[in-house]
């Protein structure tokens, strides 16, 4: 019997979709069409199908305690991999690290299933039918992609032209409009999903020929890498001599073991705000709206409120996002220019790029509400038997106020419990740690003042999660 593996890409920022997409809360963790995020339809859907191994997941290292929070709040993934990129190196190095991760422990016929984390599939049936298929090419030797049948002249994808049966005659590059609606009039194209399937075996042949020096290098890396309960962690130094490249470049354009299986799957990667437009659900003028919005005399919108009302009037293919430190209005047709926006903030070295205001941590989350020169005053919540590192700041002091749940409390030589209304101060230089020891989450209300309140003034002196001590 053929075993299956799946491999879940979960790397990436989807700069695209800020300010819902931040770096370290990136597009799969995002609920954009339900109550699941993307990264949890996609862990869903490759266990909904018949006779597949656990999955494994590549994501970048500070997103691990997000993504298993994510995995492990379906509950019904008892047993599944986190591989853990200490450094961004594009899609053919993750996908490098999973053949080789995946080598350690199963033999080299085993099929891989590649899938982006990030993708929308409507079509759960359809989608098992074309693994079918892939798998069955992929036991015969090929390296199989699967191309979208498009469904409009689309400037945001790669394409694959088809030739003979299911062989590829050629990827073409995201075209211009005239060029897309080329494709479209010829019917002898699909969307580049960056969906795959393949061997262990045929995956080493290929790369061996056609890049031998990545393959190397991550070999090496999962080789000396290690493992930390459920998460593997690559070996930073093997991975920073790896080349960046995507799969498609590394790999796909030079193959001649490249294979396509046609897929109608109600498919979209999401990459823009206007792809996300397309897809939902419209009222009858046409907009899109989520939270609290009021619309008047306003036409084919994306309004989008997460913290506060917003109202428009007369607005007409327009999109406007609300969060609680930023907005966005521009036209729809505009939307993919929000990555230049963002490329700013990054060179100005605003958090807005970065992160939200709310920041989950492997204990609960933080969210800022009110930050000034000399004080901050954060919302702290800390899940069930969850604990902060033991700790110290040099420049902060800080005042803690309970407001739901019991909290355990180090403060210096002190250790004490704290309920409902009652408070702790905690002076800058003084080691310290939250604790929840109770069974509901802890809600409290922190204000900080110092001369330097940053995140990275923190002394860790014993940490359950690894993070720098």
């Amino acid at each position: 019997m053929t075993k299956i593996q799946p491999v879940i890409l979960a790397g990436g920022a989807g700069s695209r979709l800020w300010p819902l997409s931040r770096e370290l809360f990136p597009k799969q963790l995002l609920q954009l069409v339900d109550a699941s995020s993307l990264l949890q339809s996609t862990v869903l859907r490759v266990c909904q199908l018949s006779e597949v191994l656990p999955p494994v997941v590549v994501v970048g290292e500070e997103h691990r305690f997000i993504t298993r929070s994510q995995i492990d709040s379906l509950g019904m993934v008892p047993e599944y991999s986190i591989i853990l990129e200490p450094i961004g190196r594009d899609t053919a190095p993750a996908v490098c690290a999973a053949v080789e991760f995946c080598a350690l422990s199963d033999d080299d016929k085993t099929i891989l299933l590649v899938l982006p984390a990030d993708h929308l599939i409507l079509r759960q049936e359809a989608f098992a039918e074309a693994v079918q298929k892939a798998v069955a090419l992929a036991v015969d030797g090929a390296i199989v992609t699967f191309g979208i049948e498009p469904q409009g002249p689309e400037t945001g994808y790669g394409y694959i032209e088809r030739g003979e049966g299911n062989s590829v005659r050629s990827f073409k590059e995201k075209p211009d409009l005239t060029t897309a609606m080329a494709y479209l009039e010829t019917g002898n194209y699909f969307w580049n999903s960056g969906m795959f399937a393949f061997s262990i075996a045929t995956f080493r042949q290929e790369m061996a020929i056609h890049a031998p020096e990545m393959l190397t290098v991550m070999r090496n890396s999962v080789a000396q890498g290690t493992r930390d309960g459920l998460f593997f962690r690559l070996d930073s130094a093997a991975m920073a001599a790896s080349p960046s490249d995507s799969i498609d470049y590394a790999l796909m354009e030079k193959t001649d073991k490249v294979a396509v299986v046609a897929a109608h799957l109600d498919w979209s990667d999401i990459g823009s705000w206007q792809a996300l437009w397309e897809i939902s659900g419209k009222d009858e003028y046409g907009n899109v709206r989520v939270g609290d919005v009021i619309l008047e005399d306003s036409h084919n919108c994306l309004i989008r409120s997460e913290s506060k009302l917003v109202a428009t009037v007369g607005l007409e293919d327009t999109l406007v996002v609300e969060t609680a430190d930023a907005v966005l209005v521009a036209p729809l047709s505009r939307s993919q220019d929000v990555k230049k926006v963002v490329a700013r903030l990054k060179n100005k070295q605003r958090d807005e790029f970065r992160f939200h205001r709310t920041v989950f941590r492997p204990w609960g989350s933080y969210t800022v509400l009110e930050q000034q020169s000399r004080y901050q005053i954060k919302r702290i919540t800390v899940y069930p038997e969850k604990k902060l590192s033991l700790q110290m700041h040099h420049h902060r002091h800080e005042h803690w106020v309970i407001v739901t749940g019991t909290a355990r409390i180090t403060n210096g030589e002190d250790v004490f419990l704290l309920h409902e209304n009652q408070s702790a101060y905690i002076p800058a230089g003084i080691v310290h740690r939250l604790e929840n020891p109770g069974v509901i989450e802890l809600e409290l209300i922190e204000v900080q003042n110092g001369s330097y309140l940053g995140e990275d003034d923190i002394v860790r002196f014993d940490d359950d999660y690894g993070r720098g001590v």
